[in-house]
């Protein structure tokens, strides 16, 4: 008989692996939150002593949960990705261009400011990641897609060659490379940012009928 209020050998063994777990995974969650909080800041190579630092956990624990630097860098990036997902809504691709053009700048600029230095981060990385340079294909390849779909109106009434034309200046006009020519290289205000590159779309878009 189990006297009231004992615990089960294998029951107890379970609470503490349960328990570890999760201390586990709260560690890990405080070095990849540690991690972009530092280049948030704009920090854009953190050492792992720098991000232990920050996490309140020891160096070793780092690599105890992530094999190297780039490791935590992939695992940062989907966090990334949580973070910025409830931020994004789906854009219309009906009605007039002037509105579907206010409503895809504003979601896009807002997007860029918000991922600015955790992008810069990663551009550093890509060279030497196939991961980074995976993901970061993977980033690019949506916004082409979101643009094009966005837009498809308008380059649905072009001759082929020029619709692929007009879509590839469409999705450099828009990237993160342009916004980062005009907001940190011009340095534009985030309003004056998306004007440009409003002004940009709907010469591209508006061209022909002129």
């Amino acid at each position: 008989m189990r006297l009231v209020g004992s615990t089960d050998p294998q029951e107890r063994e379970e609470k503490e692996k349960d328990g570890r777990a999760a201390r586990s995974e709260r560690a890990r969650a405080a070095v990849v939150d540690a991690l972009l909080a530092l280049i948030d800041e704009g920090n854009l190579a953190p050492t792992a002593q720098a991000i232990a630092e920050r996490a309140g956990v020891s160096l070793r624990l780092v690599f105890h949960h992530f094999t190297d630097l780039e490791a935590l860098f992939i695992a940062a990036s989907q966090r990334q990705l949580e973070r910025i997902a409830p931020t994004l809504r789906s854009i219309v691709t009906s009605g007039p261009l002037e509105e579907r053009l206010d409503a895809f700048v504003e979601q896009r600029c807002g997007m860029l400011e918000r991922v600015c230095n955790v992008r810069r981060a990663a551009l550093l990385l890509e060279p030497f990641s196939p991961a980074a340079k995976q993901r970061l294909k993977q980033v690019r390849d949506w916004k082409r897609a979101e643009v094009a779909a966005v837009f498809a109106r308008e380059l649905e009434t072009l001759p082929a060659k020029e619709r692929a034309e007009v879509a590839a200046a469409l999705a450099a006009a828009s990237s993160f490379d342009c916004w980062q020519s005009l907001r940190l290289h011009q340095e534009l205000s985030a309003e004056d940012t998306r004007k440009v590159m409003k002004r940009m779309l709907r010469s591209l878009l508006t061209r022909r009928s002129r």
